[in-house]
């Protein structure tokens, strides 16, 4: 799906994204909702070892791999991790410390914060922590796509 406008101006897309993860590590999936004007894509898929917070990370990578040009993007998730780590700029500080928490730690998942990253580049991306497995239609429904992909992957194992 390709999101443009005739007029050239800053398309809105609403992105709302979920991981879940069958066992931690185990069996993960992710789901992705994107919303724009009366149109309406959805996504998912599963990978067999990995964490909730790598599929609560693709997740929003696959959502926006989805977008051919730049945007103006709402990224609802339920993730503190994901959501936390823009509004309280841990990701700039990760990226300054060479990828080293303040502990000193190794950043988990630098692979896919780097991508991310790589998406803040080109989109202008407002970052919104929702409830999660509350009254939230696109959220739960997130979620039903990652926790079938996930279903879908524990068949074909």
């Amino acid at each position: 799906m390709i999101f443009y406008n005739k007029t050239m101006k800053n398309i809105h897309v609403d992105v709302y994204t979920d991981g879940a993860c069958s066992g931690n590590p185990g069996i993960g999936g992710w789901g992705f909702v994107l919303l724009y004007g009366a149109h309406k894509k959805e996504g998912s898929g599963f990978e067999k070892d990995t964490t909730n917070n790598r599929m609560e990370l693709m997740a929003v990578i696959k959502a926006l791999e989805q977008l051919k040009m730049p945007c103006d993007v709402t990224l609802y998730s339920d993730s503190a991790y994901v959501v936390n780590a823009f509004l309280q700029n841990w990701v700039v500080a990760w990226e300054m410390n060479d990828w080293k928490n303040a502990s000193k730690q190794a950043v988990k998942n630098v692979d896919l914060w780097q991508r991310v990253l790589y998406f803040t580049q080109i989109h202008k991306i407002t970052w919104v922590k929702v409830k999660g497995h509350a009254d939230n239609e696109y959220n739960n429904r997130c979620d039903k796509l990652a926790t079938s992909a996930i279903a879908k992957a524990k068949v074909s194992v």
